[in-house]
């Protein structure tokens, strides 16, 4: 998660303004979209070309004619409460760049969307995505998103993966009956969303009111990490009194519910379905940041010079992109990561504040108890318990 968020913010990405578009899709689309990447990818790219045409007419009006943007999407399968949910996470640029009459690359930022562009967008997602099921068999007779017509190739998972779907548990002799949540309110009313940039047709939602400035470079390797975020937080994690899984969600439902109560094999049964199928990579590149693209080595290897805080949003860059390289190493070390990520400097010595080096790795069992006996510290390994028995449903 890390290492990746520093490669894109490093090598990758340029200093542009970003905006996130997130795509959310039916109950059974998600489940279908979990075993067949490949439509995935071809919903995925339905909801790309539709952006980009929205960006590509919307500069055409400020008068920038063949216009490109570009962009990576993380494909996340997971939700809240440890629940399968795959949608997408489209970080692209902020407006498109162009080349000017003198051939130099420029970049046009754009206001955010509106919400009528939105709803169209949405809307135009919706039909086209409906148009592509129609042709795999995938709608039922009134003409919706349905998994009936779907054999995945696994029977089991599938199993799993429609529970998870359900929020119900999976496995064990109460196979069926919802999870346990706790905070829950039975008479909370559901509350729909009244967020700007936001947009719903017939189980398809567009969420796009995260926009990240040029110059926001750590906000913006935040955001990064966010996408590239694991499942669940193991601070998230706890027992309970009878040896079952609390899960705490990072936000309460709209019905109150903050915690969801797992068996420890249900946990697993859930996490099993964030495991992505084989051969299958979640992290895809669009436009000129694409590995094919012509602008590619351009765009990574410029940044916007002459690009003032003052300068209308609305109007065409008026200087060039100018050369600006960013070199890494190929491999971030642990301890940068640390640092990195939470501020967290590992090889500062907490008593003098010097800097701390590897001197040897010892691997010799002689040298190691020689040591721990210096240091007054135990030599021989501890005890281990006996493994418990697992455990047994009594009817």
């Amino acid at each position: 998660m890390t290492e990746r968020a520093a490669h894109l913010i490093d090598a990758v990405l340029p200093a542009v303004p970003y905006r996130q578009w997130v795509l959310s899709l039916p109950f059974a689309l998600r489940f279908v979209l979990a075993f067949d990447h490949a439509l995935a990818l071809r919903v995925l790219a339905v909801f790309v070309r539709a952006v980009k045409g929205l960006q590509r007419r919307r500069a055409a009006r400020l008068g920038v004619e063949a216009s490109q943007l570009g962009g990576v999407t993380v494909i996340q399968r997971f939700a809240s409460g440890l629940r399968l949910n795959l949608h997408y996470h489209c970080l692209l640029t902020d407006g498109v760049f162009y080349e000017d009459r003198h051939g130099q690359l420029r970049f046009c930022p754009l206001p955010e969307p509106t919400a009528k562009q939105l709803e169209r967008l949405v809307a135009t997602v919706r039909r086209r995505v409906l148009r592509l099921l129609q042709r795999r068999g995938l709608l039922d007779e009134e003409l919706e998103p349905q998994a009936g017509g779907f054999e995945p190739d696994s029977e089991p998972l599938a199993r799993l993966a429609t529970a998870s779907l359900r929020n119900v548990r999976a496995l064990g002799r109460r196979a069926g009956s919802p999870v346990l949540r706790l905070g829950r309110r039975e008479e909370a009313a559901f509350v729909r969303s009244t967020k700007p940039q936001h947009a719903r047709s017939g189980g398809f939602d567009v969420h796009a009111a995260v926009a990240i400035g040029a110059g926001a470079r750590k906000k913006l390797e935040r955001l990064c990490r966010y996408v590239l975020r694991p499942a669940v937080a193991q601070d998230r994690l706890s027992l309970t009194g009878n040896e079952q899984v609390s899960v705490r969600l990072k936000s309460r439902w709209s019905d109150g519910t903050s915690h969801v109560v797992l068996e420890p094999e249900e946990l697993l049964a859930r996490l099993a379905n964030f495991v992505p199928r084989p051969r299958t990579n979640l992290l895809i590149y669009h436009g000129v940041l694409a590995a094919n693209a012509k602008w590619r080595k351009r765009v990574v290897s410029y940044q916007p010079g002459g690009e003032g805080k003052g300068r209308s949003a609305a109007a065409p860059s008026s200087s060039p992109l100018e050369i600006a390289p960013r070199i890494r190493a190929r491999h971030d070390s642990w301890a940068e990561l640390m640092q990195r990520a939470f501020a967290i400097d590992v090889l500062a010595c907490p008593e003098c504040g010097g800097r701390l080096r590897l001197l040897a790795t010892i691997i010799s069992s002689d040298a190691i108890q020689r040591i721990l006996s210096h240091l007054q510290l135990p030599t021989s390994l501890p005890v281990l318990a006996p493994a418990r028995a697992p455990p047994c449903d009594v009817g």
